[in-house]
């Protein structure tokens, strides 16, 4: 053999054995995804895209700021009830023994919100329609409905906003008016509910609350739903359990451009709250790291959504439910 040929061998030899080495890095790095520990936490976003006609999409974060899609971005469970057979606005929570539950907004002029219950995000439970507005015939719909456990008393809080014409001052005008309060019902079984009662009245059109327990305090996120003078932004209360909110609110934490569909979370020192540039299709976030004291970081040019997203509740898990996402979504790819 020459050695002219013999540097051509050895170069062809060098280039095989790199891209094999890529190959072998490539498949690590894949497996990888799956080596967690199952007492990390990870997080996980429940929403909805388009109007919620397709049912329930989840995405993931490690860190808060970037957010990845599961199942291929497609949906894990499709709408059964409602009027419009929508699930929009989709609320869970994990209780004690694993179980998921989830709530969500079924319709535009329903009078009902949808449940339904899972161990793993993966396989559902029939759909259920929780009647909480028929005891109100004028009552126009039930939105945005959002879980809440108190651990003290092991009761769930289902809270969510209706309009109920001429129940408050402040009635828009025309047909589709709306003057929203936030209303609830509590249940221990997700079998048997009470009686709905009012929630919270703000002085104010208000829609989508969402909680968060911190520190000894209780917190409430929620939308100024005032159409004129438009508001239209994200605000935060205080209060010393979800049975005692204040009645000062705080200024808007959302800046100038309409949002909706809050969602807060712990992860790590900081407090994040993700929120809806609904008319300008993008995902806004702040955080901060003291909630009886806040500073609000704008870190909507640091976060990452998945596109075409609409809101909805974002929740910790234990890595195994993550894992157990991911392996579904590569059963699919095969």
């Amino acid at each position: 053999m020459s050695l002219k040929h013999l540097k051509i061998l050895l170069l062809a030899l060098i280039v095989l054995s790199g891209n094999l080495f890529t190959a072998q890095s490539a498949q690590k790095n894949k497996k990888q995804l799956f080596r967690f520990s199952q007492n990390d936490p990870a997080y996980l976003f429940a929403y909805f895209t388009d109007n919620g006609n397709d049912g329930l999409h989840l995405m993931y974060s490690m860190d808060g700021l970037i957010w990845r899609t599961l199942n291929n971005g497609k949906s894990f469970l499709t709408p059964a009830i409602g009027e419009n057979k929508l699930m929009r606005d989709p609320s869970i929570m994990q209780d004690a023994k694993g179980i998921f539950h989830m709530v969500w907004t079924t319709g535009w002029t329903d009078k009902g919100i949808g449940y339904a219950s899972s161990p793993d995000l993966i396989h559902w439970s029939d759909q259920q329609n929780i009647p909480v507005m028929e005891d109100e015939p004028t009552a126009k719909n039930a939105w945005a409905p959002e879980l809440y456990h108190d651990k003290l008393s092991g009761v769930y809080y289902i809270v969510w906003a209706s309009t109920i014409p001429g129940r408050f001052a402040g009635d828009e005008k025309g047909d589709n008016s709306y003057n929203h309060r936030l209303y609830y019902v509590t249940t221990q079984d997700f079998k048997k509910y009470s009686k709905t009662k009012l929630f919270y009245d703000p002085g104010f059109n208000v829609i989508d609350a969402c909680f968060l327990k911190r520190k000894g305090a209780c917190y409430m996120f929620l939308k100024n739903e005032t159409k004129e003078p438009a508001e239209k932004n994200i605000r935060i209360v205080s209060g010393s359990s979800i049975k005692h909110f204040s009645k000062i609110i705080s200024e808007p934490i959302s800046g100038k451009k309409w949002a909706e569909g809050p969602t807060a979370i712990q992860i790590g020192k900081y407090t994040y709250v993700y929120f809806d540039y609904y008319r300008n299709q993008q995902y806004g976030a702040v955080r901060c790291k003291n909630l009886r004291n806040p500073v609000w970081e704008d870190v909507t040019p640091s976060i990452s959504f998945p596109a075409g997203m609409r809101h909805g509740t974002a929740f910790k898990v234990n890595n195994d439910v993550l894992i157990n996402l991911q392996k579904l979504e590569e059963k699919n790819e095969q």
